[in-house]
């Protein structure tokens, strides 16, 4: 089995580009829903938040989630030291996870930071959703409670699509105009290939 990474800025359409792969029968590990999941639950990450923020950034659901995006996403700083806290706890669940999928050919991580947190380390190939920057602010600006200025405070905390694609194997376009069906078959075929003539080296 090999670990495959699948990134994109904010607005690029990796999470359904994910949904096509977990379609094909591929297990797809979503780091944000984990990171989420964690900080709801682990006790040593809570300790280590309430002690940078104090007891105000959990309620009585969990973490209070309006209020430290309101503070790290104007505060690169803090942005750094939350991941810092949390990462390394995700890239953890994401090993125990990948445990459970042994006979598979791939197995997917979804992450929006996958080269930002250094989770490409933990991958053995990566793929890069792109979409043109206008094309981004389209399909955000329909989401609820996203402003332009919003928008442009995570872009500025990721990686430019540029950079992602000079770390990547593979690049989806999602521009609205390539079909990304055709582009995720070959992909899917290729990690298949890639994944069975490893595991032939191997024996």
């Amino acid at each position: 089995m090999i670990k495959v990474g699948v990134t994109g800025g904010i607005g690029s359409g990796k999470t359904i580009v994910c949904k096509v792969f977990a379609s094909l029968g591929v297990p797809v590990y979503n780091a944000d829903e984990a990171a989420r999941m964690l900080t709801d639950t682990n006790s040593n990450i809570q300790k280590k938040l309430i002690a940078l923020f104090g007891n105000k950034i959990y309620n009585e659901s969990g973490i209070n989630r309006k209020l430290m995006s309101s503070l790290i996403f104007s505060d690169k700083r803090l942005l750094e030291e939350v991941n810092q806290i949390i990462h390394p706890y995700v890239k953890q669940n994401f090993i125990q996870w990948t445990a459970n999928y042994i006979g598979k050919d791939y197995v997917i991580q979804e992450a929006a930071i996958l080269f930002e947190s250094g989770s490409d380390e933990l991958v053995d190939k990566c793929i890069t959703v792109t979409a043109p920057i206008d094309i981004k602010m389209e399909r955000l600006l329909l989401r609820n409670g996203m402003t332009e200025k919003r928008i442009n405070e995570i872009m500025s905390n990721q990686w430019p699509d540029e950079k992602k694609i000079q770390r990547s194997d593979f690049i989806i376009n999602n521009d609205e105009k390539s079909l990304i069906l055709p582009q995720i078959l070959s992909i899917h075929q290729q990690l298949t290939e890639f994944s069975r003539q490893r595991l032939i080296d191997l024996s």
